[in-house]
């Protein structure tokens, strides 16, 4: 791909290093790619290994009102997902990011994906944002909220963007009518993620939009389906494919998105993991 000297690619660069903050720039970096995927990897299949168990190289947390009765609890699992070897985490917390800015400013050396609402991002909040250096924001993206895309360039901010699907944007997944509006905000990332009521057939589908509009270099971002991509990167870094998904109330979500009977804030971290994550390859070849 880099052979490729019109590649969009090298307009995204050349664009994010226009406007981001330098510091921030190296330090989420430093995060996301040495401490997570670097690092990190080498940490969670040693302990995998070790553990007996799988260990997901990303955690997601959809969090509310609710949650923040436990902060503590989340800046536990947080410190021990670290010792596993997981650094990056997303946080999808609409109408409470302001709240969760202390829990990030508590693990400097993990990268945080904060994916929340336009009307959440206020000047004070900007303000503290600035602050940090191992956070990039992701806001929904919706027509006519544009400007909340500039406010973060202005003040030097990466950021994303999050586009929640289901099946009635296909159409524009496909065709890549939607790519292309998003594109007009410049994110470094466009996070497509899918709905509870989005079928099987139309997430498959459009993971082969986004995969085929990454390897066809056709957008000066990079689209990332979040689900399927997640997986496709664990893959990568250990043997079996797993994923952790905590809805507000700390339960672990299935595949299917319903809620299964393991809770972060009863159990820990670790022993959701243990439970949850079996290494069945390694099993299978055992016997």
């Amino acid at each position: 791909m880099l052979e490729n000297e019109n590649s969009p690619y090298y307009g995204l660069v050349r664009d994010l290093t226009s406007y981001a903050d330098t510091e921030h720039l190296l330090r989420f970096g430093m995060n996301l790619g040495y401490n997570s995927c670097t690092y990190g990897a080498r940490r969670i299949r040693q302990n995998e290994e070790q553990l007996g168990h799988n260990i997901p190289w990303t955690i997601l947390f959809q969090m509310d009102d609710r949650s923040l009765d436990h902060l503590t609890q989340y800046d536990a699992a947080i410190s021990d997902g670290e010792k596993l070897g997981i650094y990056t985490w997303m946080l999808f917390a609409p109408k409470i990011p302001s709240q969760l800015l202390g829990l990030i400013e508590n693990h400097p050396d993990s990268a945080f994906f904060l994916f929340c609402e336009p009307e959440d991002i206020t000047d004070d909040f900007l303000d503290s944002v600035s602050e940090l250096k191992n956070v990039m924001l992701a806001p929904h993206y919706q027509e006519g909220q544009e400007r909340i895309f500039d406010k973060l360039r202005a003040l030097g901010l990466p950021y994303s963007a999050c586009c929640p699907y289901s099946e009635d944007d296909l159409e524009m997944i496909l065709n890549g009518d939607l790519f292309a509006s998003v594109q007009q905000v410049r994110p470094i990332f466009a996070a497509l993620l899918p709905r509870p009521d989005c079928p099987e057939q139309f997430r498959r589908l459009t993971y082969q939009a986004v995969e085929r509009s990454r390897n066809e270099q056709l957008f000066q971002m990079f689209p990332w389906e979040l689900e399927r991509d997640n997986q496709k990167i664990d893959e990568i870094i250990s043997d079996d494919a797993c994923s952790a998904f905590f809805d507000p109330n700390g339960y672990l979500l299935e595949p299917d998105g319903e809620r299964s009977g393991l809770c972060l804030f009863d159990d820990g971290l670790e022993a959701v993991l243990q439970s949850a994550c079996p290494k069945k390859r390694s099993e299978v070849s055992a016997k």
